[in-house]
């Protein structure tokens, strides 16, 4: 076995060894908004299932070079945001919203993605998306080494629940109708492929 002491090596080389190593992982396409009302799309795959008792999701966004992404200053200013599974349908619109674009300019127009209204809070989802969340904000981490703050965690509540109707049946989520995609390393993505059962031991 290789062994590797990560406070010995670069910012980038701990990235690539964590995102290389932890997969696949699910993937959240985030919507929030700005003060002046722009609706800002973008992807994260640093998300997971935090509780179901409350029902509670997990986003940790990186900052860039110190400073807070459009995602992250949204949420923690208006305490709102909507997270849709990616999907084999929508991959490579999700994918565009990834692009670098100014505050006041929205990543959905660029993606040609429609926004739908939501019921609980004032952020729209997205149409194109068959399962969303909207979460309202209950706790935010700042995780930071020597000083420095590189991390917002960010742990939302969900209010309300979007299904497509062939996807959730009889309260069972339908895997192959979701079709959800899955994050790599790089470029790459994962379909769900084979699904292996193994009963738990009693």
């Amino acid at each position: 076995m290789l062994e590797l002491n990560p406070t010995e090596l670069t910012e980038r080389e701990n990235y690539k060894l964590l995102i290389g190593s932890i997969i696949p992982r699910p993937i959240a396409f985030v919507t929030s908004m700005a003060n002046d009302g722009t609706v800002n799309g973008a992807p994260f795959s640093y998300f997971n299932v935090v509780s179901s008792n409350p029902p509670m999701i997990s986003l940790s966004i990186q900052r860039r070079d110190g400073a807070l992404k459009d995602t992250a200053k949204n949420i923690l200013e208006n305490r709102e945001f909507v997270v849709h599974i990616v999907d084999e349908d929508n991959v490579e619109k999700v994918n565009e919203t990834a692009a670098t674009l100014k505050p006041d300019q929205s990543e959905l127009k660029k993606a040609n993605l429609t926004p739908v209204k939501s019921d609980t809070i004032e952020v729209p989802g997205v149409k194109e998306a068959k399962v969303r969340f909207e979460c309202k904000l209950v706790q935010a981490i700042e995780l930071g080494d020597n000083g420095k703050i590189g991390t917002d965690l960010l742990i939302g509540k969900i209010r309300n629940y979007h299904f497509d109707s062939k996807v959730l049946i009889d309260g069972k989520i339908q895997y192959n109708e979701l079709k959800a995609m899955s994050r790599l390393a790089g470029s790459d993505y994962a379909k769900v492929g084979d699904i292996l059962s193994i009963e738990r031991p009693k």
